[in-house]
């Protein structure tokens, strides 16, 4: 339980600091849905989220109030639908993006997540149609999100899937060129991609997951940096001694471990509201683009110029670290992404320092070797060559793979735009410029395919 002390700080941070429950996610399970006939397929997912999803935001509101924090978003993640839709075509595929949109739009959802499929090994039947479809059924619907699993810890990396997914990506981009290419923001390629993410675009309902479940995400990159703040204004430690790292690090995880608790107390209770299981809460700083709200500021306030600075790979490695080590403490049930992240629209501080320079995407790249997620939410010229975004997509994977970590690559070429213009997706998705892409040619590597073997730290039977 909260002391008193800490009761009083948790109010601190719900009036001036930027305190929410970023998300709070219905996993719903599609699998007893299947038939061979789309009209029966799609309206018996219909009937099934509705069924489950129809007092999801009411819910939250009505916790939320109680409690005077806010869920800023309502989500809903699916079993994958390359699984679950493999007997039916890409005209299929799309038909069932739009049924899964439709009641996105009726459950009154911000996202819906889990038009996905996981190929590390290989292509299903399933998979190959649901990439192809891929384009279109991101162009012709709002709410859903799609992800991809192209690399394991454990297989390696699909390099046929990376190829693949470099067409894809710039297709969706040309689809939704009147869009600045948002289809783009609502896809990503992962490799160790968790069964229980309650964030978008990676969100989706594990084949090992219960026929339905409650997930939370927590954030608060607001609290952490003004609670660091406060630490350097002190200018000492709680003994009285000089302020350093490492009493820094434990600002940052007595902060998670309060961020933590609010969240799945927040969780716990919807979850009992709607009569359905608890699962995890997630335990990530997820930015928006306010200012007061981003991860990069916290940069800042350990002492870095800006986001990007030499540094910088060390200050998220320990600001990655603690969040964890708080949030684990405060709960028994921390899954999904559980770090920080780091994407460029979406956080005011990482999209000026990119904006300015300060931030190139070689040192973004070196930063995901110790965060949670990856290359997100950047914007890159609409030219980019496809053999391009695949080597991009590709060294993320290895760092992903070797390091057996998470992380993902979201990446929006912006069709008839070059380095240096601005692209505004909108609401929480923000605003970027176009960054350079490293040069070079990548196209005779991405051509030879197969599969990049697993590696030997793999073997642990």
């Amino acid at each position: 339980m909260l002391s008193e002390r800490e009761v009083i700080s948790t109010l601190n941070m719900l009036r001036n600091e930027h305190l929410d429950v970023r998300t709070v996610t219905l996993g719903v399970s599609l699998f007893d849905c299947a038939s061979h006939d789309i009209e029966l397929f799609t309206a018996n997912v219909q009937a099934k989220l509705r069924r489950y999803a129809a007092q999801l935001v009411a819910v939250c509101n009505e916790v939320g109030d109680k409690y005077g924090i806010p869920v800023v978003n309502k989500r809903i993640s699916v079993s994958p639908v390359a699984v679950v839709g493999a007997p039916f075509g890409p005209d299929g595929m799309v038909r069932i993006c739009r049924a899964l949109d439709e009641a996105a739009k009726e459950a009154g959802v911000d996202f819906l997540g889990g038009f996905s499929a996981l190929v590390e090994k290989g292509f299903s039947s399933g998979d190959r149609v649901l990439i192809e479809a891929l384009p279109e059924a991101l162009a012709c619907t709002d709410r859903v999100c799609s992800s991809i699993n192209v690399a394991s810890s454990r297989s390696g990396i699909n390099m046929d899937a990376v190829a693949l997914m470099g067409r894809q990506i710039l297709k969706t981009a040309e689809a939704t060129a009147d869009r600045g290419g948002i289809g783009c923001a609502k896809l990503v390629v992962f490799a160790n991609i968790p069964q229980d993410v309650p964030f978008m675009a990676g969100a989706y309902l594990g084949v090992g997951e219960p026929d339905v479940v409650i997930n939370v995400g927590v954030s608060g990159p607001g609290v952490v940096k003004k609670a660091l703040d406060r630490a350097r204004e002190r200018g000492r430690n709680n003994h009285g001694g000089r302020l350093t790292l490492l009493d820094m690090a434990e600002v940052i995880k007595r902060t998670a471990y309060k961020v933590t608790r609010v969240g799945e107390m927040i969780g716990s209770e919807v979850a009992a509201r709607l009569g359905i299981p608890f699962g995890v809460a997630d335990l990530s700083l997820a930015p928006t683009p306010a200012v007061g709200d981003s991860v990069g500021e916290i940069f800042q306030s350990l002492g870095l110029s800006s986001i990007g600075a030499p540094g910088s790979t060390a200050v998220l490695a320990m600001l990655n670290d603690a969040v964890k080590k708080g949030g684990s403490f405060a709960s028994s049930s921390v899954g999904g992404l559980s770090g920080a992240f780091i994407p460029v629209s979406e956080d005011s501080s990482i999209e000026e320092a990119a904006t300015t320079g300060c931030l190139s995407l070689e040192k973004l790249e070196a930063m995901t070797s110790v965060c949670s997620v990856g290359l997100d939410m950047i914007a890159i010229p609409g030219d980019t060559p496809a053999s391009v975004i695949s080597g991009i997509i590709a060294d993320e994977m290895a760092i992903g793979m070797i390091n057996q970590k998470t992380t993902a690559v979201r990446l929006i070429p912006v069709p008839g735009k070059g380095v240096g213009e601005e692209v505004s997706f909108g609401g929480l998705l923000g605003k970027a410029a176009v960054m350079p892409v490293p040069q070079g040619d990548a196209a005779d590597f991405i051509a030879l395919g197969g599969r990049i073997p697993a590696p030997i730290h793999s073997l642990k039977n």
